[in-house]
């Protein structure tokens, strides 16, 4: 059951992963928890020496006023929404932020995160993939341009038998049961045997928890798995997408596989995530 979120909060004057996480804690009579970052300056080393002091100082007052504006419009999006809710503002580096927000996120029953909004790699973006391998907890990624809030009226679960599918699927179960309609899908290069029938067994699973569940094999040689998982999903009209995500962390450089990061940078809907 989920009690408690903690979400981290958007900087931009638009935080669909605060209103997105607003509207999970209202669906599950939930408390959530909006962090804000007041990250650092970044300042290299080879030209600290050349930077002026109030320059420094101007881009750590922005960093607070962003950070600010963001608790306040989270606070207020939860008392209009009648969510019991609270927010901080914590002081970081970047890479210190992932470290604190994933050892944050561990108390909790869920961690929500925002997409980034380009292709850059953003202090946000580092920070919520350290979120997904390090916090031990299931991870929604809400996309930037989400505008509505939870919906579950069909939930697309991405199945290839994995250690990380397995963690996933038992991490949404709360959201499952909420669902109306549950998709197990498996993306293959070729088609199976006629008496094959891939996920089966995970589909009766499912169902043995009261829900109601169809199974789907894809078969997709011509297309990456990434394009092919979202394609599908649009055609479905999922609300949710369910997945293991893939990576590991070599020296505190987190390394997504590439699926993951696909889905990460280009996914529509949002995609609920466990290591």
């Amino acid at each position: 059951m989920i009690k408690d979120i903690v979400v981290n909060l958007g900087l931009g004057a638009h935080d669909p992963a605060g209103e997105f996480a607003i509207s999970v804690a209202d669906a599950f009579k939930a408390h959530v928890l909006g962090v804000a970052f007041s990250y650092e300056p970044v300042i290299p080393g080879t030209v600290m020496s050349g930077i002026p002091p109030e320059f420094i100082e101007a881009q750590r007052s922005r960093s607070d006023k962003e950070a600010r504006a963001a608790v306040a419009r989270f606070e207020a999006a939860a008392s209009r929404a009648g969510v019991s809710a609270e927010a901080r503002i914590i002081s970081a580096s970047v890479s210190g932020a992932a470290d604190k927000l994933s050892r944050l996120g561990r108390r909790f029953d869920l961690v929500v995160v925002g997409q980034a909004e380009d292709d850059t790699l953003s202090a946000a973006e580092v920070v919520d993939e350290g979120v997904l391998f390090e916090s031990g907890r299931p991870v929604i990624f809400v996309p930037y341009i989400q505008k509505a809030g939870l919906k579950l009226d069909c939930v697309m679960v991405c199945w290839d038998g994995s250690r990380a599918a397995t963690r996933a699927i038992a991490d949404s179960m709360p959201f499952l049961l909420k669902s109306k309609q549950v998709e197990i899908v498996m993306v293959a290069a070729k088609a199976g045997k006629s008496d094959e029938i891939p996920g089966a067994d995970l589909g009766q699973h499912l169902a043995r928890h009261g829900l109601k569940v169809d199974v789907k094999r894809i078969t997709s040689p011509d297309i990456d798995v990434t394009s092919t998982i979202l394609s599908h999903a649009a055609d479905s009209s999922a609300d949710m997408i369910v997945m293991g995500g893939y990576g590991h962390s070599r020296l505190r450089e987190f390394i997504l596989g590439g699926v993951t990061r696909g889905i990460l940078e280009t996914m529509t809907v949002p995609v609920l995530m466990s290591h």
